[in-house]
């Protein structure tokens, strides 16, 4: 894990900064939490820029959270397609129309 220690405008202190690489999920999780961030800050803005600017970060977050979310269902397929193949719907459907 590689800490980075930077300087805070405004203060004496130093403050430590982690930029090791994430995993996927932690990805995901980040990103869904700036998305419910920027959904707060537009529900409380009253400036017109400030909600332009919160329209332009959901449109920019949402579209993070699907690749992401595609790129997590490519990497974890459905284990067994047995469950469409076998569906009770599909033997019904097949029984009555033959």
């Amino acid at each position: 894990m590689k800490m980075y220690f930077s300087h805070k405008p405004g203060t004496d202190s130093m403050t430590e900064e982690d930029y090791s690489p994430l995993t996927l999920k932690d990805s995901i999780e980040k990103t869904r939490q700036a998305l419910n961030d920027a959904y707060a800050g537009f529900d409380n803005a009253l400036e017109v820029d400030l909600i332009d600017s919160y329209i332009y970060e959901i449109n920019s977050l949402q579209k993070r959270y699907k690749h992401l979310s595609d790129l997590a269902a490519e990497e974890n397929p459905p284990e067994d397609d047995n469950l469409r193949k076998y569906s009770p719907v599909r033997a019904l459907v097949s029984h009555v129309l033959g």
